[in-house]
């Protein structure tokens, strides 16, 4: 192991306070340096911007290990699966499987990365609310362990579509009518969006009884996802009685008893100082004891709990570098616009997230004012930190960085304007080493077959 490029530093955890409450939402790792630099996983944000270029993405890999652990020791009888859809690259599957998760894909593309990579396929979850034929048949073809049903129409096809003498355990994935997350379009415990079958109108026990027919079809539990940047635990214990609620209907009605819950993920962060996340610490102890007790009230052995973090595993774990190109001041408003934007973070244009940029590389004594980090794309909304506090002499050339960078990012990143997609680097142990390189001119090329 290479010597740290950082000596006499102390690695806090993900749960201690930093010396400075302005990287509170950064890696445990992070130091500050000379001349306004900052340290993550040992290595120095400049170095990482000198080497790889900007716009590049860093990930702290003790930072995403230390996230999987405080998982496990929340939920210590629980099975807890990465949600692959947050970030996903043969690292980050690696890494998640040497931590004793497990992985929910909701692709034919995330499944083969993942178990071209080794990933056990036993321990993996797929699910979707229209999953294509070829997403079955990789499934099956690749022997996934669970297959979430989410719609009527997919008993029949994926009855049809098991082997002769075979059997798929699936889960029927149910919405309970619970409206839970931090923007309405990332609410899916609700009857009005596109996700799982309505408890309240019975679609979910009707799906449950077609699929207690099908004799290719092994029923083995019950699945819920209430949604994302959820930041309270009394949601997931609502859901709980509710799961409860219909595990014992089965029950009753069918003689069979579910050996498992999938209660989703959807574990609320914090993107700047101050803000709430969902305590994961408090919460595990909790939803343990309500299903505990919901199925001692019913008389129903308590089924194998299913997690599925992503964002909370992630996000904190990655940071983004950009360089500033220009700097504009319009009226009252100041725009630092940088070299990427919406094709590689479109999660302000979807959702208005806000984030926390900070100036890296250089001490400035200038008094802070108010900036829009912008991005270089051609839409007005192309806006990546709005009202953000930035020194007031902020220039061209300055390297600036947004930590809580991991999660939603590169997943859904775009070609737009042909800019290409940021390379992935890791860091750790003083460390730097590339896991997803720049897509280049080159990449973008020889896609198009059109001539």
């Amino acid at each position: 192991m290479a010597t740290p490029l950082i000596t006499g530093t102390a690695h806090r955890t993900p749960h201690t306070p930093p010396a400075d409450p302005a990287l509170s939402v950064w890696p445990a790792s992070t130091v500050p340096l000379d001349h306004g630099d900052l340290a993550v996983g040992g290595v120095p944000l400049t170095e990482i911007a000198d080497r790889f270029g900007t716009p590049v993405y860093l990930l702290d890999e003790t930072e995403v290990r230390a996230r999987c652990r405080a998982y496990h020791d929340a939920f210590p009888e629980a099975a807890v699966l990465y949600a692959a859809k947050a970030f996903l690259c043969r690292a980050m599957a690696h890494w998640v499987a040497e931590e004793g998760m497990g992985l929910d894909v909701c692709s034919a593309g995330e499944l083969e990365l993942a178990v071209t990579t080794g990933f056990p396929p036993e321990h993996i979850v797929l699910h979707g609310n229209a999953k294509s034929p070829y997403d079955l048949q990789a499934a099956l073809r690749l022997g996934v362990g669970r297959i979430v049903i989410d719609s009527p129409s997919e008993i029949a096809r994926l009855a049809v579509a098991v082997p002769e003498g075979g059997r798929q355990k699936v889960m029927v994935r149910v919405a309970p009518g619970i409206a839970a997350g931090g923007h309405a379009k990332i609410r899916t415990g609700t009857d009005d969006q596109k996700f799982g079958l309505s408890l309240t109108d019975g679609s979910a026990h009707h799906a449950i009884a077609r699929i207690l027919d099908q004799p290719r079809l092994e029923l083995v539990g019950l699945h819920c996802h209430l949604g994302s940047q959820i930041t309270s635990g009394k949601p997931y214990l609502a859901a709980v009685r509710r799961m409860v609620g219909l595990l014992a209907r089965v029950r009753d009605q069918h003689g069979v008893t579910l050996p498992e819950l999938d209660m989703g993920g959807g574990h609320g962060i914090a993107y700047r100082p101050g803000e709430p996340a969902l305590d994961i610490a408090a919460l595990g102890p909790r939803l343990r004891a309500e299903l505990a007790d919901g199925c001692a009230a019913a008389g129903l052995p308590v089924p194998r709990l299913i997690i599925e973090p992503g964002r909370a595993v992630v996000g904190p774990a990655g940071i983004a570098l950009y360089r500033v190109l220009a700097v504009k001041r319009t009226g009252h408003r100041t725009f630092v616009a940088v070299d990427g934007g919406m094709s590689d973070n479109p999660r302000p244009a979807l959702y208005g997230v806000r984030y926390a940029p900070r100036l890296v590389g250089r001490t400035s004594t200038a008094p802070p004012a108010t900036a829009t980090v912008a991005g270089r794309h051609c839409e007005a909304g192309d806006v990546l930190a709005g009202e953000a506090e930035l020194p007031g002499d902020i220039r061209p050339g300055d390297l600036i960085a947004v930590p809580v960078a991991g999660a939603y990012h590169l997943s859904m990143a775009s070609g737009y304007n042909l800019v290409g997609r940021p390379p992935v680097v890791a860091v750790a142990d003083g460390r730097a080493r590339l896991l997803i390189r720049r897509e280049s001119l080159d990449d973008i090329r020889r896609r198009d077959v059109g001539l």
